[in-house]
């Protein structure tokens, strides 16, 4: 086992770990993937100020997000297939983030279902919602969630269309998976995924197959996908969603600043800065861009948050000094599951909290709230 010290380590481990087809799945944007590759690139030009002869005794990252205490200003973001980056990899996560502190988010769209994570946690959990054509499927989707005490329904609004992804049409990643004689032979190189999945019942889309019409195996799955992300989502449908959930809404997916406004206006308690991981819009701005104009539009209206490139504890107090409450990872702890299982993304967690701390300190702060952009170094940002 090498040293790990960053998430890039934990990276090179779950590529050699996983499929290639699930390992691209996670590592990749659409078309030139350069708002992919933005989304992290754009962090490096903000500077800090480094302050010295300042006590730095009793910091604490304790805050909160969306009402929710957390041990720091980060969540682990919904993402499609987690549990194909390692059997039952949703559970996995979602006991670590639960043991650190931390919100977990799952994904319309994962492996191991709403029922499973209820059953393997002890504390509320988050889940985030994408707006099919069936809304009675939409309505039991959330029946569901109440029925698992979640504490907070993340909506998802950039995925009416879905951004073509080029990786994935070359590894032939489709619902189910193709298995070409290539797909195969990689497997066959990942003894250990190989086992975790053999140990496991859930290798479909738990939230979906048996719960959607028409939905009963994989084999239907994908002609159902392929239909039902809706182009026609409008505001009315957050309300309609709003009003039906009747808890913490948060919603996911703002990059324009009228946008932002129409979010705000709609009474949700948060919004998400993201570009779905550059994986949508090719072009797009990265988020840590949009962050402060978002802030900016909204004021004290809304409370915003971003994901987006987030790789490290400076990358999150960047983002917090631009004005985000909090911050969600995905690919980090996709990379952690993917390289070690529950360990790693405990790993990933305490990589990003011991950057975090120590950062804030050499900046001159003791308490994460109080972060602004003071510590910023002034024409870096």
């Amino acid at each position: 086992m090498p040293v790990i010290t960053t998430i890039e380590d934990l990276r090179r481990l779950a590529q050699r770990r996983v499929p290639r087809m699930f390992y691209d799945y996670a590592d990749s944007g659409s078309w030139t993937e350069s708002t992919y590759r933005a989304n992290s690139s754009d962090f490096e030009r903000i500077k800090f100020r480094q302050r010295v002869a300042m006590n730095m005794e009793n910091r604490t990252l304790r805050t909160t997000m969306a009402g929710q205490e957390v041990a720091m200003p980060v969540a682990l973001a919904p993402t499609g297939l987690t549990g194909m980056q390692h059997a039952d990899g949703e559970i996995l996560a979602a006991k670590a983030a639960e043991k650190f502190g931390v919100p977990f988010t799952l994904s319309t769209m994962s492996i191991c279902s709403i029922e499973d994570i209820a059953a393997n946690t002890s504390k509320p959990f988050w889940f985030q919602l994408y707006v099919m054509r069936d809304r009675e499927f939409i309505k039991r989707l959330i029946a569901r969630a109440k029925a698992a005490k979640c504490s907070a329904l993340v909506l998802t609004l950039d995925l009416q269309v879905l951004g073509q992804r080029h990786k994935d049409l070359i590894n032939g990643l489709s619902a189910p998976p193709r298995l070409t004689v290539p797909n195969i032979l990689n497997m066959m190189t990942k003894p250990r995924w190989c086992l975790g999945m053999l140990g496991t019942s859930r290798r479909t889309f738990g939230n979906i197959v048996g719960h959607a019409s028409d939905v009963s195996d994989m084999s239907s799955l994908s002609s159902w996908t392929a239909q039902q992300f809706d182009p026609r989502l409008s505001w009315d449908d957050v309300k309609w969603i709003k009003d039906l959930w009747g808890g913490k809404l948060i919603i996911k997916g703002i990059l324009d600043e009228e946008d932002a406004r129409l979010a705000a206006a709609s009474g949700a308690d948060a919004l998400i800065v993201s570009n779905h991981g550059g994986r949508q819009l090719d072009g797009a701005p990265s988020t840590i861009w949009a962050l402060p104009r978002i802030v900016e539009a909204v004021g004290d209206k809304i409370e915003v948050h971003m994901d987006g490139g987030i790789r490290s504890g400076q990358d999150v107090i960047k983002a917090l000094a631009l004005g985000a409450k909090g911050v969600y990872i995905g690919r980090a702890f996709l990379f952690g599951l993917g390289a070690m299982g529950e360990e790693g993304v405990t790993t990933c967690l305490e990589i990003i909290r011991k950057e975090l701390d120590l950062t804030m300190a050499f900046c001159g702060l003791t308490d994460v709230r109080k972060v602004d952009r003071n510590i910023l170094l002034p024409g870096t940002f």
